[in-house]
């Protein structure tokens, strides 16, 4: 397989530091979140997760779409990543709510089912992470 783009981002002091990638776009602190007993005044992995997946979703949703010849309006997923703690183990947990407009709901249903194929992320984490998709209706 051809690598196509590599991504490298460089952390320090990991949930309670910086991260930067090489190039300089990505440059903000991490911080524990309120809910885990940090300042919260920052970014946090399970956000930066979140925005890398749903994006992903979106865009392979559109593709997903044009291999089915439908077309579609205005996609919108809403990715929502969870810590879950259980004896003493941390993991994650995923709910991706997806909205297509212009679609009826049964054709919305069948093209996330086809996106979770193609989407990378929803490669990756397949039985990995409980994760959960949600067509939202109209």
């Amino acid at each position: 397989m051809e690598k196509v783009y590599e991504a490298e981002v460089t952390t320090l002091a990991g949930r309670n530091g910086h991260a930067k990638s090489s190039d300089g776009l990505l440059d903000v602190d991490i911080r524990f979140p309120k809910e885990m007993g940090g300042a919260g005044d920052a970014t946090n992995p399970e956000q930066l997760f979140a925005a890398a997946w749903s994006a992903c979703f979106g865009t392979s949703l559109t593709i997903a779409a044009g291999i089915e010849k439908v077309k579609i309006g205005e996609v919108s997923v809403t990715a929502k990543i969870g810590v879950l703690h259980s004896n003493g183990n941390y993991d994650l947990g995923a709910h991706l709510l997806v909205k297509i407009n212009d679609v009826d709901y049964d054709t919305a249903k069948k093209l996330v089912e086809a996106t979770k194929s193609i989407c990378s992320y929803s490669k990756a984490t397949k039985g990995n992470i409980n994760a959960i998709y949600e067509v939202v209706p109209n």
